[in-house]
C-alpha cells in the first residue's frame, strides 16, 4: 500500500527547506519552554537552578529558595508542559480536519467538538462526586456527539457537503452553547458556576501533575498515531475515489482520524477548558510555510501550536496584575493572524 500512497502525492506540492524549519521550530520551542519556567509574578533567575535543585533534593532548606523550589516543582513545570501538549494536541486536530473535509474553515471550534467537549466537562462539574475521569469521559462522549451531529447533517442535506459541513458545524457549537448557558443558568451561582465559566474561558493556571499525567498518554499517543499516519491525510484530501483506488478504507481511516483529533480535543479541553483559534490558524500558518502536503505540513502545524499557545500562557499571565484567561489572548491574537493570512492568500491557497 505504502508505494501506491507515495505514487498518489507527488501530484501535492512540495516545499524545500521545512527540514530546517521543523528544526528552528524544535529549538524555539525548547528555548521557550525554558524561558516560561522563569517568568513569572516569582521571578527565578538562571543562577538560581543549582539552589533550587538542592532544594528539592533536601540539602538546601532556605525559605526563599524553598519556595522557588515549590513554584517551580508544582506549578510552573507541570503548566509549561501542559500548555504545550494542547497547543500541539489542538492545532494537529484541527489540521487533521481540514485535510479530512477539504475545507480551510473547519476547525474543532467550528465543528462543535470544542462546544460538545466543554458542555460534557460542564455537565460532570454539577454531577456530585465526578472525578476527572469521568469529567474526561462525558468530554469526550459529548465532543464524538458533536462532530457526528455535524456529519450526520450534512450527510442528509447532501447539498454541497463541504459547506454544508460547516454551517452544520455552526447548528451543532449553537446547539451545545445554549445547553452550556442553560447548564450555567442552573447551577449553584457560588461554587458551580465559577467553575463552569474557567472552563468556558479556558485556563491553565489550575493545572498539576496529576492532570498532566492522565492526559499526556492520550494526547501524546493521539499525535504519534496521528504523525505516522498522516500520509493517509494527503490520499483522503484527493477524495473517496481516488483514496479506495489507491488501496485505502476511506470510511475507516476517516472515522479513525476522527476519533483520534476528538479524544485530543475533549482532554485538552478537560485539562484547562475551551481554548480557541489555535486549531484554525496553526494549521493555515502551516500551510502557508510548507504547502498542503500534509507530510510535511503537519509536524510545522505541531510545533506552531506549541509554540504559539506557550508565547499566548505566559502573555496570559503576566501582562496584567491579575492573570487573563487564555482563549482572550488567542482570540485577540488568532484573529488578526487569521484576517493576514486571508488577505495573503487572498489569489491562491484556499480552493
Amino acid at each position: 500500500m505504502q508505494p501506491e500512497t507515495n505514487t498518489s502525492v507527488t501530484a501535492i506540492p512540495t516545499a524545500p527547506g521545512s527540514t530546517g524549519l521543523q528544526t528552528g521550530l524544535s529549538v524555539s520551542l525548547i528555548l521557550l519552554l525554558l524561558l516560561s519556567l522563569w517568568i513569572g509574578w516569582v521571578p527565578i533567575a538562571p543562577d538560581e537552578l543549582g539552589p533550587i535543585v538542592r532544594a528539592w533534593i533536601g540539602n538546601d532548606t532556605g525559605q526563599t529558595i524553598a519556595s522557588k523550589a515549590l513554584v517551580l516543582g508544582l506549578v510552573r513545570i507541570p503548566r509549561s508542559l501542559a500548555t504545550v501538549l494542547v497547543g500541539m494536541g489542538l492545532s494537529a486536530a484541527g489540521a487533521v480536519y481540514q485535510g479530512l473535509f477539504r475545507n480551510p474553515l473547519v476547525s474543532p471550534d467550528i465543528l462543535g467538538v470544542s462546544a460538545g467537549a466543554t458542555f460534557g466537562a460542564a455537565l460532570g462539574l454539577l454531577m456530585a462526586g465526578s472525578s476527572w475521569l469521568t469529567i474526561q469521559a462525558l468530554a469526550f462522549g459529548c465532543g464524538l456527539v458533536a462532530v457526528g451531529s455535524a456529519l450526520l447533517i450534512a450527510r442528509i442535506v447532501a447539498v454541497r457537503p463541504m459547506l454544508v459541513l460547516v454551517l452544520a458545524g455552526l447548528v451543532v457549537m449553537s446547539v451545545f452553547n445554549a445547553a452550556i448557558t442553560l447548564l450555567k443558568y442552573l447551577s449553584d451561582p457560588y461554587n458551580e458556576l465559577p467553575a463552569i465559566v474557567f472552563w468556558i474561558m479556558g485556563s491553565m493556571s489550575r493545572v498539576q501533575w496529576g492532570d498532566l499525567k492522565l492526559a499526556a498518554p492520550v494526547i501524546g499517543g493521539s499525535l504519534v498515531l496521528i504523525h505516522v499516519m498522516r500520509y493517509k491525510l494527503n490520499v483522503l484530501s484527493l477524495g473517496d475515489l481516488q483514496a479506495s483506488s489507491l488501496g485505502l478504507n476511506p470510511r475507516r481511516d476517516r472515522l479513525i482520524f476522527i476519533f483520534l483529533s476528538s479524544i485530543t480535543v475533549s482532554v485538552s479541553v478537560a485539562v484547562c477548558g475551551q481554548v480557541l483559534w489555535v486549531g484554525l490558524v496553526m494549521p493555515h500558518i502551516a500551510r502557508t510555510l510548507v504547502g498542503p502536503n500534509h507530510e510535511q505540513m503537519l509536524p510545522v502545524a505541531v510545533l506552531s501550536g506549541g509554540i504559539f499557545l506557550l508565547l499566548a500562557d505566559t502573555a496570559a499571565r503576566c501582562l496584567t496584575m491579575a492573570e487573563l484567561p487564555i482563549s482572550v489572548v488567542t482570540a485577540f491574537t488568532g484573529a488578526p493572524l487569521f484576517a493576514y493570512l486571508l488577505y495573503r492568500n487572498r489569489g491562491s491557497g484556499w480552493s
